[in-house]
């Protein structure tokens, strides 16, 4: 979080501030919450610009909001499973983990995401990632199935999940995992990329389970390394 100095129209909340199940529709601007927010299952339908978070933003259900301010900062988790949102803005920072799960109507990301924690995005529309997005957790994007494509130069620091990602095609040159990786029912992928490095295991289905130990650890080397056990 960056520390800018606060003027006298910042509003600021030195603990929690719980709304949740609350008929609220807006928020007044210059509000800074020194801990959590919580606005889940409010009937929230835009936030202030420039609004800072140092802890939890919970969104969770709130289905009348369909963007984000630009500038917002979020220090700790921002959840916004099962909303509307559309979109993401340019610069977002989330120090922990960012749940998008059932957010059907986002179908891209920013580019220069970065996510201190975990990013769940299962059962999105998502069709591809950005460059230079950063994960420093758990990257799950399970059951999105019109996932085609990840960014080259990819590093996630814990596990990725591309379980039942049916229109995955290829994976990036490069790509590290500090976790597991996870390509149950990748349908229509049958390789695995040059300079791969999975630091936990390997899970697999067909098509490429039919591939032995040897053809699948042939695939990656010299560039790249698996530590790993191999779940077919």
């Amino acid at each position: 979080m960056n520390n800018e100095p606060l003027t006298e129209d910042d509003l600021i909340i030195d603990g929690d501030l719980n709304l949740e199940n609350l008929k609220i529709k807006s928020l007044p601007e210059g509000l800074k919450v020194v801990r959590n927010l919580d606005l889940s299952n409010t009937s929230i339908e835009l936030l202030p610009k420039g609004l800072k978070i140092w802890g939890l933003l919970g969104l969770r259900n709130c289905k009348r909001l369909t963007s984000l301010p630009e500038g917002l900062e979020v220090g700790g988790s921002l959840d916004l499973h099962n909303t509307k949102i559309k979109s993401l803005p340019e610069g977002l920072k989330v120090g922990d983990s960012l749940d998008l799960t059932y957010c059907k109507s986002l179908t891209s990301l920013p580019e220069g995401l970065k996510v201190g924690g975990h990013l769940f995005f299962y059962n999105s529309k998502i069709k591809s990632l950005p460059n230079g997005l950063e994960v420093g957790g758990t990257l799950d994007l399970s059951n999105c199935t019109s996932l085609k494509s990840l960014p080259e130069g990819l590093e996630v620091g814990g596990t990725l999940n591309l379980s039942n990602c049916t229109s995955l095609t290829s994976l990036p040159a490069g790509l590290k995992v500090g976790g597991g990786l996870i390509l149950r029912n990748c349908t229509s992928l049958t390789s695995l990329p040059a300079g791969l490095k999975v630091d936990g295991y390997l899970s697999i289905s067909m098509p490429l389970a039919k591939l032995s130990d040897s053809e699948l650890l042939k695939m990656i080397e010299p560039d790249g390394y698996i530590k790993i056990t191999i779940y077919r």
